[in-house]
């Protein structure tokens, strides 16, 4: 068993989930094993959310000598496909965690329906031919019992009977559904005869038309987790209800396999933490459905999408993500994030890895009306000052450059310290320039700027260190490319969509796609790939979107270089 470590220091910055299960490894729990696992149902793509509970499983199993596996709740055929499940093992992947094995909760069909059968022979269940809503009704409320089924007290025969028709062909989905037989008093209205089978004849992606009857989730879940040797199953905070319901139906299985003896020995421990919410967006499943569906997104990984794989698209490193979630913590207690924090790690983490490069948004031309016609100068530009190793590359210079038309103005105020008439600044990686005039359109529009280089300040020059207040970035306008550039804004224009009462489509954000399509990158630029994380410099963080083709280039932009959202919105 592996030793822990019980510095102070390092106990107090530990979540509770740790310190339960250092509690349990001191104790001697599970002879001193640890085994967690993830379970997504493969109803959709995974979110942030799942990213939080993907850190504590297999960051737990991973800092205790443990294994997490994945594995896949698949017992709802109508809403759960292959891609789906190809899809979560890559954003796993991705986000840099090993499972020790892939299980399916179909992988315990068999035996979770010898289950039930004994149940029902041991008058722990029954078959109830109520619909939806007269059980739903008859279960009572929080503060009052609930009544019992008309049908709760049938024979075990003909529960047997009704069991086995629920599972053909001819049997009517909704016409009978397989109840515990527990307590209809109880104050956990979860514990007042649960539905825990029910008729499904969608085929399943695994199983195909074998079965037609499945099993609920409270049902599958915790016997899941028993037959695979889990030692602790961590789950949100919407499961602390559900958690008395686990224990029983897994004393069930003990009792049906002879371990009454030992019967708290070895038994999976559920611990609950708190839900990630994020502000500006949404995590339900249905809604993020709904979205791709009725196309308000360009599907699952859309960049403005709370998915895993938007984020990638969007280029967020796995590293980011994981930071924020250990920055926010695990709680017993719901809260909403703000969405600044995550941006913030993302900012933090792609400031240590991103080339930089040179882009121009928002183009005007610059002409150095004293620089040789003809010429061209390799400048040499450093890839990341915060990493030497990436190293340099060159970026070309010419008569003819690009800048940002916001870099200009012609009658600017005292501390605008970039290019107005008479003033001097620094091309970045090239020479100082001092403007001499502009040239404007019919409708006075500023179409040409015009500037004088010095050719004693190239940069790297012995006593090319002469001081201006301002350096911009430029392109040459004859070694450029063009490209489509995607700013993404929020989601939703209020906080806290989830708590709003009006239809969350009414909440979209309007304006949180904003398409450039005059942008002027550098050549160097245009050969990076989706994966490779740029910084448009004095622009924000871009990233190669999965469109771009080298006929047409397109960046999406990751996040801006400081919060322009608060600043914008006070």
């Amino acid at each position: 068993m592996e030793t822990i470590n019980t510095n102070s220091e390092e106990r107090k910055s530990i979540s509770f989930v740790e310190q339960m299960v250092e509690n349990d490894l001191a104790e001697g729990k599970n002879g001193g094993r640890i085994q967690t696992r993830f379970p997504p149902e493969p109803n959709g793509y995974l979110h942030i959310g799942h990213a939080k509970a993907i850190c504590m499983d297999f960051g737990v199993a991973e800092k205790y000598g443990g294994v997490c596996n994945l594995r896949f709740d698949d017992t709802n055929p109508s809403k759960e496909n292959n891609e789906y499940v190809e899809n979560i093992l890559n954003d796993i992947s991705w986000l840099g965690f090993k499972w020790g094995n892939v299980y399916y909760a179909s992988d315990y069909f068999e035996r979770l329906w010898d289950f039930a059968i004994w149940m029902i022979e041991n008058g722990h269940a029954y078959v109830d031919e109520q619909n939806s809503e007269e059980i739903a009704k008859q279960k009572g409320t929080p503060t009052e019992p609930g009544i019992p089924s008309p049908y709760r007290d049938r024979p075990v025969e003909e529960n047997l009977r009704l069991f086995k028709a629920m599972n053909t062909a001819e049997a009517v989905e909704g016409s009978m559904v397989l109840r515990a037989k527990l307590d209809m008093a109880n104050p956990n209205m979860h514990f007042r005869d649960p539905i825990i089978y029910r008729i499904i004849h969608t085929p399943h992606h695994r199983t195909g038309t074998k079965w037609h009857a499945y099993p609920m989730y409270d049902f599958a879940h915790g016997q899941s987790d028993y037959f695979e040797g889990v030692t602790h199953s961590i789950c949100t905070l919407e499961f602390v209800p559900h958690r008395p319901l686990y224990d029983k139906f897994i004393d069930f299985l003990k009792e049906k396999n002879n371990e009454t003896e030992n019967i708290t020995d070895n038994r999976p421990r559920q611990i609950e933490f708190n839900r990630l919410n994020l502000t500006y967006t949404v995590m339900s499943k249905r809604k993020l459905l709904a979205l791709v569906n009725e196309k308000k997104v360009i599907g699952w990984d859309d960049p403005r999408m709370p998915t895993v794989c938007g984020m990638r698209r969007r280029g967020y490193s796995p590293e980011s993500i994981r930071k924020f979630i250990d920055s926010i913590g695990y709680t017993k207690f719901d809260a909403l994030n703000d969405v600044a924090l995550l941006e913030s790690a993302v900012r933090d983490d792609l400031n240590k890895k991103a080339i930089r490069v040179s882009a121009v948004m928002n183009p005007v031309r610059l002409v150095i009306t004293n620089y040789p016609d003809g010429m061209e100068e390799e400048m040499i530009a450093v890839n990341n000052p915060e990493n030497e190793a990436d190293g340099t590359h060159s970026i070309v210079f010419t008569k003819n450059l690009w800048i940002e038309r916001d870099d200009f103005m012609e009658d600017a105020p005292k501390k605008f310290f970039r290019l107005s008439p008479g003033k001097e600044v620094r091309l970045k990686n090239a020479y100082i320039i001092k403007c001499t005039g502009c040239t404007k359109d019919a409708d006075g529009n500023i179409i040409e700027i015009q500037a004088e280089y010095d050719p004693e300040s190239k940069s790297g020059m012995e006593g090319a260190n002469r001081k201006v207040k301002g350096t911009l970035h430029w392109v040459s306008a004859d070694h450029c490319k063009k490209a489509e550039v995607r700013i993404y804004d929020r989601l939703f224009y209020v906080e806290n969509p989830s708590a709003d009462e009006r239809d969350f489509r009414e909440l979209l954000n309007p304006d949180s796609l904003q398409i450039v399509d005059n942008c002027y990158i550098e050549e160097y630029a245009a050969d990076k790939k989706p994966g490779e994380y740029l910084q448009f410099q004095r622009i924000g963080y871009f990233m190669a979107d999965l469109d771009s083709t080298p006929e047409h280039l397109v960046f999406n932009k990751t996040v801006g270089l400081k919060d322009s959202w608060a600043k914008q919105n006070k």
